[in-house]
């Protein structure tokens, strides 16, 4: 099948080429990168940070304003649990009912459809028994979104339209009014947006505030004002009436305009006088009840958050917002203020996934980039041929462009994760134009082809030399894709995470595979079949080839095309070699140069300041250093061979050895979930204790706020405390969240990649004012429009000398945000935030819960806990934290039931009185125009704001005197919960810790399970009964994860050797081949045991040290690991089986019948392979250095998944010498015993 699928396309090769450019200009289109040029429309694929991780989850949340927490759970959150448990596919449900609301959260099995279950929870909650909630109270299904959907928060800010300056001139309730009822509906009507939360200012209200001494003489009761407030409000129609033909509607006006409408509400009649609303209380327009606000950089402010819809693209849902903001921004209201300054009303975003998105693609884009350079220096090195090597170049980007048209019609995103397939898989890719176009090379190299380079014998030719490694190259690919099949089987957020790399990594592969056999014949055909033998249009091509290098060098100062005339030059001076391939050996090394050049000033692993020399240096000594090794290894394979050959019990210990090592490793190594994804953004989110109130939370929000945007390196800092307007964020009052977005190392462009500005002969920038600036005098901050971008200039550098991480910043902020009464808080992102808390409940990634029978007993426990954690040696005492949920204040006021039956005073109406009177009761909406906003009952702020002033509340009774409400009940102190939570209707609570830097979470739950144990043992730690705990967060999730590894991977691992038993038809050859994966996993994890080693590469070159430049330090054993561990499963047996097939083959050819004949047979075969081997283990492993010394958003992902394919196939290189001795050793076995049976036979014959 293959064959005929070769031979087809190399004999249709106009079809082949009509392929060729339909994948191009499709690819181009699909692609998440900017590489169309602005000719190719675009139809890119969907585009994200990193994959939707979280929960299939919903939101249901009742809103029950004034009440407490104990009545939200006892009358909302449990009766509603409860009936929600009954719904198909329901996993588990989570609640949270704190003052005011209640949030449940319901996970749902992944298998389940994000939009049936949300049909589900609807049918469930609009079936609800009567009296299954109190009156009146209403659940909501939250957005249809995710936690990642938290895509743009922005602010509404006072800004002069010609500046761009800030201004002020709004005060909280105007710009709250115009979010409420502007901005939020028009950014609600872009594409793909799920919802628009309003968060900060003021909600205006019309408040009326009673009079007690007013009502007393009028003998007014507030229910009498409450039915004449409900009464004022209300338009009617009374259909219509025909005056001469005419048809007119009739509409009675009756809508609340003002607050003189409302003051003039009648609400009674004494003595034939009419008491209006304005004799019995003060009218006014106010601030309504909040639980949550912003705060800019010290001074508060209104903003809102977008919310991307479920399965949308969320670069393209920003961007239709940001298209929604240009279109109604001429729109938004302006005033001239006092000094004459223009203040119009601007969004002005804080967080923006955009950049994120851009920089984390950026990263993938350049690493892809500087792969496929890398390919190529290598290519050129180890084949020793111009045109073998374009023809193995030019099948990357076509196998890329290829993997993106997959995508887009798989509906895989591209993110972080999904391209990271494809720049792993990019040394596989390479292998397979390596092993055909090799193959091809040494057809032409025979003999008997000398002088084929066209027509039906070159066309024979290819099909031979392609048709022969084909089927080796099939089953490579096959193993390479089965042994993916764990992560495939990956569930829960381990799956959603790396099931996108599987994909991609499999489309890679087989695009690759498929290219190879299709495109790549006919390129070889066109490649080595073009010959120009006229000498003058040789000359003329050559002196072009020279203009156009030196006009590119001089237009665009580019020196790498000097290149050209390079080529140009040596060809027209050919004739001038003695030796006949001189000029096409100088060909081979200019383009080595600039290939290697290009790569130094892409790549520039030394960091930009050290300049381009030092740079080129660094790389062409990497690549040299690892090709040397190879190099060595082919020149001296025989030899070396011959002694593993003659020495073979000597020789396998080094195997034996390096194996025992690798697991003694493996067993020791530490363990957690996931690496943390850079988000360039921290999440502080501290809380005060339950009983602070929102004064004093102001004040704390204010004084982070100041200090966090007093660091250099921060750009911008938001408060936020409490919680916006959206199910999505059910943060308590007293919860601070302070969203730093803090500048890149580098100044960057729109496309997220670093950029070059203008500096002069001295190393100083050269600023557009005029002036310079030079680093070497001191820090300071430039703005990015105040320098001159140049192409040939440097990098910009915004962080201070000190500040080499993200890490150092984040110690700066902790160190400045202490203050007393707020709790410390655990190292956190937005996104990563979100993900947490919405699939935990915990605000940290690590943390204890605590199940009991009431809140007291856990709260109880949970301190005695908290107190114990801090005494393990690997957790930061300050981290640990029991979330109270017990210990906000209470007034509370008890009924007096005797006297109330005294009085004639039923429970209903004085409990009705006290919510109106003290609470504050909505009693209707006024309707102006679009804007709605509610007219609230109470009594006077001084008559409600302390006990005595509420016990003389006036409470009429059934003769309709009025007596004061101390009469009727009597008002205590009391203490409770702030928070209740609970899961599947049992309450919990949360124990949160924070492990210390270089510590593995598993082996911190370990030690702080062994710490609590013994404590419990000794009598040092008493829980009470009824109590247990588990520990939760990323441990949970690193358990389940590794409980399915260790099933799946052996089964992959089975299938793998079944693929290679049906290559080779027998168990032997298959577990000879098989041998690789147990020398790649020894070598992966030996390498990972060497990244903690701090003796391991600490040296430094030119400054830089070694260590810092690989970015090495302690690497766990995470599901990103075990995904380079898995990828490396798969390309481990590609050379064993590479030279096995061939081994196969000389001896089905030769038939050796002695031991001698044996061996030679075996050196013969390896010799002829490997080189091919040594070139795919020298692409895989050189195509990996960019990954792993990359520093951009998303390197955290992606380099602990190359680590254990670089260290696996440095170490795998011995499988070209264990194969053969292995096979060596088989086929003297088979030799032995047939020696054994023939002499058997003859003895036992007849006359013997």
């Amino acid at each position: 099948m293959l064959n005929k699928i070769i031979r087809y396309f190399l004999e249709n090769r106009v079809i082949t080429i009509l392929i060729l450019v339909l994948v191009v200009i499709w690819g181009l289109s699909t692609s998440p990168f900017n590489w169309h040029g602005g000719i190719i429309p675009r139809n890119p694929i969907p585009v994200d940070a990193i994959p939707d991780i979280g929960d299939n989850q919903q939101i249901v949340a009742t809103e029950w304003m004034g009440r407490s927490p104990k009545d939200i759970q006892d009358q909302i959150t449990y009766p509603l649990t409860a009936s929600l448990l009954g719904i198909p596919g329901v996993k588990s449900i989570r609640s949270s009912s704190m003052f005011g609301m209640s949030f449940i959260y319901i996970i749902f099995d992944d298998n389940i459809e994000f939009y049936w279950s949300r049909s589900r929870i609807l049918e469930k909650l609009n079936s609800l028994p009567p009296g299954t909630l109190p009156e009146g109270v209403q659940p909501a299904l939250g957005p249809d979104a995710t936690a990642l959907g938290q895509i743009y928060w922005y602010t509404l800010e006072g800004r002069d339209p010609a500046t761009g300056k800030p201004t002020g001139g709004w005060n909280a309730e105007e710009l709250r009014t115009l979010q409420d009822y502007y901005v939020k509906y028009s950014l609600s009507a872009a594409e793909g947006v799920s919802e628009v939360a309003s968060a900060g200012g003021f909600v205006k209200e019309y408040q009326v505030e009673l009079n007690p001494e007013a009502m007393r003489a009028f003998n007014v009761s507030v229910m009498d004002i409450m039915s004449a407030i409900k009464k004022s409000n209300l338009d009617i129609g009374a259909e219509t009436m025909e005056i001469n033909k005419v048809e007119y509607l009739i509409r009675g006006l009756g809508y609340i305009k003002n607050v003189s409408d409302l003051e003039k509400a009648v609400v009674t009649v004494r003595d034939g006088v009419p008491v209006r609303i304005s004799d019995i209380a003060f009218v006014n327009i106010g601030p309504g009840t909040r639980r949550g606000g912003l705060d800019k950089e010290g001074v508060e402010a209104v903003g809102g958050v977008v919310i991307a819809r479920y399965g949308s693209n969320p670069l393209e849902v920003i961007n239709n917002v940001k298209d929604k903001i240009k279109e109604m921004a001429p729109g938004l209201p302006q005033k001239t203020l006092q000094d004459g300054t223009v203040s119009k009303v601007t969004v002005v975003p804080f967080y923006d996934r955009t950049g994120l998105i851009k920089e984390t693609i950026g990263t993938l884009e350049t690493s892809l980039s500087h792969e496929i350079l890398i390919c190529i220096i290598v290519i050129i090195v180890l084949v020793l041929n111009l045109r073998a090597s374009v023809v193995i170049a030019s099948m990357l980007p076509i196998a890329v462009l290829s993997t993106f048209i997959i995508m887009r019609y798989t509906g895989i995103a591209a993110n972080i994760v999904a391209l990271s397939g494809i720049a792993i898989a990019i040394g596989v890719m390479v292998d397979v134009g390596v092993v055909f176009v090799e193959s091809i090379i040494r057809y032409m190299e025979m003999p008997e082809n000398k002088g084929i380079r066209k027509g039906k014998a070159m066309v024979n030719l290819i099909y031979k030399a392609v048709s022969e490694v084909s089927g080796a190259i099939a089953t490579a690919m096959i193993t390479t894709i089965v042994s993916f099949l764990p992560v495939f089987a990956m569930e829960a957020q381990e799956g959603k995470m790396f099931s996108p790399l599987a994909y991609t990594k499999t489309y890679a592969l087989a695009s690759a595979f498929v290219l190879g056999l299709i495109l790549l014949p006919t390129l070889s055909y066109i490649l080595f079949s073009v010959r120009i033998d006229s000498k003058p249009i040789r000359k003329i091509l050559n002196y072009i080839l020279v203009a156009a290098g030196l006009l590119l060098s001089v237009l665009y100062g580019n020196i790498p095309a000097l290149g050209l005339t390079a080529v140009g030059l040596n060809n027209l001076l050919a004739h001038r070699w003695k030796k006949p391939g001189t000029g096409n050996y100088i060909n081979i090394g200019i383009a080595l140069a600039v290939a290697t050049y290009f790569l130094a000033e892409e790549w520039l692993p030394m960091g930009p300041q050290k300049g381009i020399f030092i740079n080129l240096l660094f790389v062409a000594g990497c690549i040299a250093a690892i090709l040397s090794l190879l190099w060595l290894l082919v020149i001296y394979y025989e030899r070396i061979l011959r002694w593993c050959l003659d020495n073979r019990w000597k020789f396998m210990l080094l195997p034996a050895v390096t194996i025992l090592f690798g697991i003694l490793i493996w067993k020791r190594v530490g363990q957690e979930f996931m690496p943390s994804l850079n988000e360039g953004s921290f999440l502080l989110m501290p809380t005060s204790m339950p009983h602070t109130g929102i004064e004093q939370n102001l004040d704390y929000i204010e004084a982070l706020d100041k200090r966090l945007a007093a660091i250099p390196e921060v750009e911008t800092a938001i408060g936020k405390w409490g919680r916006v307007n959206s199910a999505l964020d059910p943060a308590p009052a007293q919860m601070f969240e302070n969203t730093i977005n803090y500048r890149p190392e580098y100044i960057l462009n729109e496309d997220g990649k670093r950029e070059r500005f203008k500096v002069n002969r001295k190393g100083e920038y050269v600023l557009k004012s005029g002036g310079t600036y030079n680093p070497a005098d001191g820090f300071r901050l430039i703005p990015a429009d105040s320098l001159i971008p140049d192409r040939k200039g440097d990098y910009f550098r915004q962080w201070r000398p000190e500040i080499k991480n993200t890490n150092d910043i984040w110690q700066q902020i902790v160190n400045i945000t202490h203050l007393p009464g707020l709790t410390s808080a655990p190292k956190l992102q937005p996104i990563e935030a979100r993900l947490v808390m919405l699939s935990t409940g915990m605000r940290a990634p690590m943390g204890l819960k605590i199940y009991g029978p009431d809140l007291e007993t856990i709260e109880q426990s949970g301190k005695a806990i908290e107190q114990a954690l801090k005494d393990v040696p690997s957790v930061i005492p300050s981290s640990v934290f029991y979330d109270r949920a017990v210990g906000a204040p209470y007034l509370e006021i008890k009924l007096n039931r005797d006297n109330m039956a005294r009085y004639g005073v039923n429970v209903e109406d004085l409990q009705e009185i006290l919510s109106a009177a003290v609470g504050g009761m909505i009693l209707t909406k006024t309707v102006e125009g679009r804007e709605r906003f509610p007219v609230r009952l109470r009594y006077a702020r001084e008559l409600r704001d302390n006990p005595e002033a509420l016990s003389m509340l006036l409470v009429p009774t059934a003769t309709g005197a009025q007596i004061p409400l101390k009469e009727l009940a009597d008002i205590e102190y009391a203490r409770g919960a702030q928070m209740i939570q609970s899961e599947n209707t049992f309450l919990v609570g949360y124990v949160i810790f924070d492990k210390k830097q270089g510590k593995a979470e598993v082996d911190v739950v370990k030690e702080a399970t062994k710490v609590i144990e013994d404590k419990i043992r000794n009598g040092e730690l008493e829980l009470a009964k009824g109590v247990s705990y588990k520990f939760a967060g990323n441990y949970e999730q690193q358990e389940r994860a590794t409980a399915r590894l260790m099933i799946v991977v052996p089964l992959a691992l089975l299938i793998v050797l079944l693929v290679l038993y049906f290559q080779f038809k027998t168990i032997t050859a298959s577990l000879i081949h098989f041998s690789g994966v147990f020398v790649a996993f020894a070598g992966g994890f030996i390498l990972l045991w060497l990244y903690g080693q701090d003796w391991f590469m600490n040296f430094s070159l030119a400054g830089v040290n070694m260590r810092d430049l690989f970015q090495m330090h302690t690497i766990n054993l995470s599901v990103a690991v075990w995904v380079g561990f898995i990828a490396l499963f798969g390309v481990a047996t590609d050379d064993g089986v590479l030279m096995g097939t061939y081994i196969h083959h000389v001896f089905l050819e030769k038939n050796p019948q002695t031991k001698h004949d044996i061996r030679e047979a075996v050196v013969t075969a390896g010799l002829k392979r490997v080189r091919p081997a040594a070139m795919t283990t020298a692409t895989t492993l050189i195509a990996l250095l960019p990954v792993l010394t990359s520093t951009g958003k998303g390197a955290d992902i992606m380099v602990p998944m190359a680590i254990p394919t670089f260290g696996g196939m440095l170490i795998q290189s011995m499988t070209m010498f264990v194969v053969p001795v292995f096979q060596c050793w088989w086929r003297e076995g088979l030799l032995k015993k047939e020696e054994k049976a023939r002499n058997t036979a003859e003895n036992s014959s007849p006359g013997k």
